[in-house]
């Protein structure tokens, strides 16, 4: 696969790998649909489940060539490399969108999860009592995390590990939100926003020559914070990959009914009539997280009244479906051309 790719095939491989970078960040939404969708899941999880005992034995023997292209580095390189400048710019788009244009960008989910169900689905044949079992299994789990209170904010650095191995599990499993998973457990501000500005403020400080966070107190907390969330995301990421690897390879009709199951169960997440519950503090006031903004609690989902901006509401639902159909037949012109 990585001599086949042309330029404009990396260029749409960084691309993907914004649109997984923004989904992994909004609660609810989960990059595993859009790398099941845009047709690069097999190869996602195939390639992160090289990194493994072999892999290690070529980078500590200085094969730092071979190691590359046994981990079909390229490909992850640029994936990665499109979920870290999204992280820093089209997740900010999204941030700002949701802020001001709540209903329409969840609106625009919604669909695009119904889109994908209807992707993932047509091509299942294999429906029989296990698998239709495992398909409301994995509804109920979806449906009942979404509704589920969340916890109080906890940074035990035990603890930080274990949420950076459940926030990947959107990268590796569809329809599991790993974003909202953390604002379950009471770690998504602290994980997802305050450390993650902690660091964007010491790289500007270290590129004027200024070194003051290093007395610091709150702000070393914070990196050091963010470095054992990291260290247990790609913890995360590998072990998923790997179980993924197997259960796909032994048990595939019953993964995917589940990975169906979850992604309908998902709809509830995202439902996009909603009102947002903000963390409030003992005398009223609303909780701020470290950029001033209201903290997330959780949601209040109702059904909607019949007028213009629940039409309108419609129709970005609409749009997002259409975006998931464009994207299948993107992925199956690339797969013919690889073919």
């Amino acid at each position: 696969m990585e001599n086949t790719r042309t330029l404009k095939d990396k260029i749409f491989l960084v691309l993907k790998g914004l649109g997984m970078g923004a989904a992994n960040k909004v609660p609810g939404v989960s990059g595993g649909v859009v790398a099941f969708v845009a047709g690069f899941y097999e190869e996602f999880i195939h390639s992160l489940q090289k990194v493994n005992g072999t892999a290690f034995k070529l980078l500590i023997t200085g094969r730092f060539k071979a190691f590359y292209h046994y981990i079909n580095g390229r490909f992850l390189a640029l994936l990665f490399f499109g979920m870290i400048v999204s992280y820093f710019s089209i997740s900010k788009i999204l941030d700002y969108l949701i802020t001001h244009y709540q209903l329409y960008v969840w609106s625009v989910f919604f669909g695009m999860i119904i889109g994908s169900i209807y992707y993932i689905s047509k091509d299942f044949k294999d429906w029989k009592t296990t698998t239709y079992f495992a398909l409301a299994i994995g509804a109920a789990l979806g449906l009942g995390i979404s509704f589920l209170d969340p916890a109080t904010e906890n940074d035990n650095l035990i603890f930080v590990f274990f949420c950076g191995i459940i926030s990947v599990s959107g990268m590796t499993l569809p329809g599991f939100s790993g974003s909202f998973i953390l604002i379950l457990l009471g770690n998504y501000v602290l994980l997802l926003v305050d450390s993650v500005n902690a660091l964007f403020d010491t790289f500007s400080e270290l590129l004027i020559g200024d070194f003051s966070f290093t007395s610091n107190l709150e702000r070393l907390r914070m990196l050091k914070v963010l470095t054992v969330f990291t260290i247990g995301s790609v913890v995360g990421l590998v072990t998923f990959s790997h179980v993924l690897n197997y259960i796909l390879k032994h048990y595939k009709s019953v993964t995917m009914a589940s990975i169906i199951g979850f992604i309908v169960g998902s709809l509830g997440v995202v439902w996009p009539f909603k009102r947002t519950i903000y963390k409030m503090t003992d005398t009223g006031g609303f909780l701020m997280d470290s950029r001033n903004h209201k903290i997330i609690e959780n949601y209040e989902r109702y059904l909607p009244e019949l007028n213009t901006q629940t039409y309108l509401a419609f129709f970005y639902t609409l749009v997002g479906i259409a975006i998931v159909l464009a994207l299948e037949l993107y992925g199956q012109k690339t797969g013919r051309q690889h073919a």
